[in-house]
């Protein structure tokens, strides 16, 4: 199973690179287009163009964003792995489409919030937490949950000991 998820992992990561690069060309074409537009000497044209210009900017600071958290997320999951403290829901029911079933991920998130509550200070706990909300399907609260992980854990590492 560990060279099926291994390759699944490098998949994902050439399909990452892959909607990068197309995503930097594409900014390319669109600042190319501003360029153009804003050259063109008209004042219509111009404004359309100066807005354009702007957009490949808030989508590289986008993907740049994405690609950190991305990042920071696989050192955190790593790290879990390491000290054996990722979740094991790998005997847990689910349906026909490989979703853990509800009923069995509400309980796996009733024990984690208990982990959480017992030890509210430790970001490990937090991080379990945000991986048991997303196997309940709450995806909002995952992220947030996730964000409040990153910061308490950058906080750890950075507090001396």
């Amino acid at each position: 199973m560990a060279t099926s998820d291994g390759a699944r992992a490098l998949r994902i990561q050439i399909f990452i690179a892959f909607m990068c690069v197309a995503l930097l060309v594409y900014f390319v074409l669109l600042g190319r287009a501003g360029v153009l537009l804003v050259t063109s000497g008209k004042p219509a044209a111009i404004g359309l163009g100066a807005a354009i210009f702007i957009m490949p900017f808030i989508g590289l600071w986008a993907m740049v964003a994405t690609l950190r958290a991305g990042f920071t997320h696989q050192r955190l999951a790593r790290q879990m792995r390491e000290e054996g403290l990722e979740l094991d829901v790998s005997e847990l029911p689910r349906r026909p489409s490989g979703r853990i079933e509800r009923d069995a991920a509400d309980a796996l998130f009733q024990d984690v919030k208990a982990e959480v509550e017992a030890a509210p200070d430790d970001w490990r706990r937090w991080y379990r937490l945000a991986r048991a909300y997303d196997y309940a399907g709450d995806r909002g609260r995952a992220r947030e949950t996730m964000k409040k992980t990153v910061e308490m854990e950058r906080t750890a590492r950075e507090t001396p000991q």
